[in-house]
């Protein structure tokens, strides 16, 4: 066995326990807590394998092995769902979730191999060489095939000292700072990095960025004059495999919110997605009028998950917004879950080996107008949309019209009681960071939760309980600098200036491999 091949099969465990490393970074059990130093530390794990791989094919394989484990690792949970609740067998729902995060890592695949092969670069330029690659790779899962960039890295740094960055960069550009440190960190472990001022020239910078960063953490001022909305968010915790069954779930649901909307004396009431689990001619008659009424009058408003159209014309997954004076509020979720809610063509035999409930829903627009009451502009938001701060920051282009608060509205009970409830929650925290606006959560089983400007939780629920969680929220306004590109550009500046990088970084290899050119890596 060839020392090369001999040195890989030593590296493969190395780059999945550093993936694995990595998925915990986001939440870790059974806290839930994110922790920015090992999301740091398992990537510089990766940036130290790679260059010793010995080969770009061999890189690409460190990349894959490292970004599956990490990815798997993130999102099991989806295990639960297509198992416990969809009924597919345990071996395909395992394959399925192995696949999913198998062909989601040849993204980090490639980027790595490129980082192998332009080899000829200068330290500093390796360092941006490398966090520019790391950006791409999550810019494309974000973006590729509708996108599902669940568990980014960036998400691990919401406590950290680069959240101070979200509202300069967005998550995104979180992860290319983090990139660019973990490179930095992996330096201290390089052969003869000692005896090299490139080295710790290096490290003294990263260093410096990250001191730098929490220095300039600072508490958010509160808005000037704002005014104060008192909310309340319920959670059914309807189980979900009663959740859609008409002898159960359904007359449990219609109950317990129904008596909700009545009781409930708070100014707003949100109810969670799809809390009236069906469409409104399949309501027990006078059930949605009977609301219409309730909130016809008064100084109370509500905000309500409930699916709208037909069977035969198509449905979406929606929430309505009932108030005084008004006719009546619709949201249509735009960003969809693939198998989930819309089949992708060619996987139709794939989604009926499950049960899933309304799972083909039409897509609403994109920069749907918020729901205005007592001086707020809500802007809602359905499931896993939150986790497309580009699509949410399409609101925030005029700043006159710009959302006050942000409101997500879930069903995670198909998940379980997983971690999966802890990362969606930190993927909501880092919304209220790069917005600078709260965010009010009413979920099925959890996390129900208010979160202030500065992404801090000042309310929540216990998870997988009733209950109903009561608050004041206050308004956010102004714009940040990543709230005014990304509403203008979307994700293009940070795509323009990763390629940019790679694009100077291979012609900067390109010199180097000429005849007599100066080849030293430092």
């Amino acid at each position: 066995m060839s020392r090369l091949r001999a040195g890989l099969l030593a590296a493969l465990p190395v780059a999945l326990l550093a993936g694995a490393a990595q998925a915990l970074s986001i939440a870790w059990p059974p806290s839930g807590e994110p922790l920015w130093w090992l999301q740091l530390l398992s990537l510089a794990v990766l940036a130290w394998l790679v260059p010793a791989a010995g080969s770009w094919r061999r890189a690409a394989l460190l990349g894959w092995s490292f970004a599956t484990a990490w990815l798997a690792g993130t999102f099991w949970w989806l295990f639960i769902s297509m198992h416990v609740y969809g009924g597919l067998p345990s071996p395909l729902a395992a394959v399925a979730v192995l696949a999913l995060a198998g062909f989601l890592g040849l993204y980090y695949a490639a980027a790595m191999g490129v980082f192998a092969a332009l080899d000829r670069l200068a330290i500093a330029w390796r360092a941006l060489l490398f966090a520019a690659l790391w950006l791409l790779a999550e810019l494309l899962r974000a973006t590729w095939f509708t996108g599902f960039p669940w568990g980014a890295g960036g998400y691990a740094h919401v406590d950290g000292p680069l959240a101070v960055l979200a509202p300069l960069l967005g998550v995104h550009g979180i992860g290319f700072i983090a990139a660019l440190l973990a490179f930095g960190l992996s330096l201290a472990a390089r052969p003869g990095a000692r005896g090299s001022w490139r080295y710790w020239g290096v490290l003294a910078a990263a260093a410096g960025l990250l001191a730098a960063c929490k220095m300039a953490v600072a508490p958010v001022a509160p808005a000037a004059a704002a005014p104060r909305l008192s909310v309340a968010l319920l959670q059914g915790n309807i189980p979900q495999d009663e959740k859609f069954q008409g002898g159960t779930g359904i007359p449990m649901a219609l109950n317990w919110y129904g008596q909700q909307f009545r009781d409930a004396n708070a100014s707003l009431i949100v109810a969670p997605e799809t809390a009236i689990p069906m469409l409104p001619q399949q309501l027990p008659d006078g059930y949605l009028q009977a609301l219409r009424e309730r909130f016809s009058q008064g100084r109370q408003a509500a905000l309500i998950g409930i699916p709208l159209g037909s069977l035969r014309e198509g449905y979406t997954n929606s929430a309505i917004g009932l108030k005084p004076g008004a006719d009546v509020y619709r949201f249509d979720k735009h960003h969809l879950v693939p198998f989930g809610e819309f089949i992708p063509p060619l996987f139709r035999w794939f989604t009926d080996m499950m049960n899933i409930p309304l799972g083909d829903f039409d897509r609403g627009p994109l920069g749907q107008p918020s729901f205005e009451w007592q001086g707020q502009r809500l802007a809602p938001n359905i499931c896993y949309e939150d986790l497309f701060g580009e699509e949410i920051g399409a609101q925030f282009a005029d700043a006159a019209r710009a959302p006050t608060v942000l409101v997500n509205i879930s069903n995670i009970a198909w998940f379980g009681n997983s971690v999966a409830i802890d990362q969606h929650l930190h993927i909501s925290r880092m919304r209220a960071i790069e917005f600078r606006r709260p965010v009010i959560r009413a979920t099925n089983t959890g996390a129900t939760a208010i979160i202030d400007r500065a992404g801090r939780v000042t309310a929540s629920l216990p998870r997988h309980t009733r209950g109903v969680l009561t608050g004041q929220v206050e308004g956010g306004s102004g714009i940040t600098p990543y709230a005014w590109w990304v509403a203008r550009l979307g994700l293009w500046p940070l795509w323009s200036g990763a390629l940019a990088i790679a694009a100077a970084a291979w012609w900067r290899h390109r010199q180097r491999a000429r005849p007599g050119a100066d080849r030293r890596a430092d």
